[in-house]
């Protein structure tokens, strides 16, 4: 036993160290940059969210960027997951052009324009959206 063993049991060997490496190389041979585009974009959406809804973390100006970069993207993903995207990107267009018009802070901000109108709008008192998943990460 090495004097380096000695004093971290816990430290993996080199060779745990190289089927770890193989390992985390075999993983990133399978995923796909749409895959992980869509993962970013649900990340988004939901904080987005938040910065909306949750009185306490309200930031308007970021919500906006969150919006403006999921339009800037929501092309490049695949017709499916796409359409999920815009109905959940529609929706949060709604909820911040409502809190931009309710002299929320940053209420004097002009609130991007939605892609398309949801079919249904959240009433006026209902809870914040859920998080949104992206289809088939369930």
């Amino acid at each position: 036993m090495t004097a380096d063993e000695r004093q971290d049991p816990e430290r993996p060997t080199p060779e745990q160290e190289e089927e770890l490496r193989q390992r985390v190389d075999e993983q990133l041979r399978k995923v796909r940059v749409q895959d992980l585009l869509l993962e970013s974009v649900a990340g988004i959406l939901n904080l987005s969210a938040r910065r909306i809804a949750k009185d306490d973390e309200r930031d308007l100006e970021q919500a906006r960027v969150g919006i403006e970069a999921v339009r800037s993207v929501v092309g490049l993903l695949e017709p499916e997951p796409a359409k999920a995207v815009r109905d959940a990107l529609s929706e949060l267009q709604v909820l911040y052009a409502r809190q931009a018009s309710g002299g929320g802070e940053g209420g004097g901000e002009e609130p991007p324009e939605p892609e398309q109108r949801p079919e249904t709008a959240p009433r006026s008192g209902e809870p914040p959206p859920r998080l949104w998943t992206p289809p088939g990460s369930a």
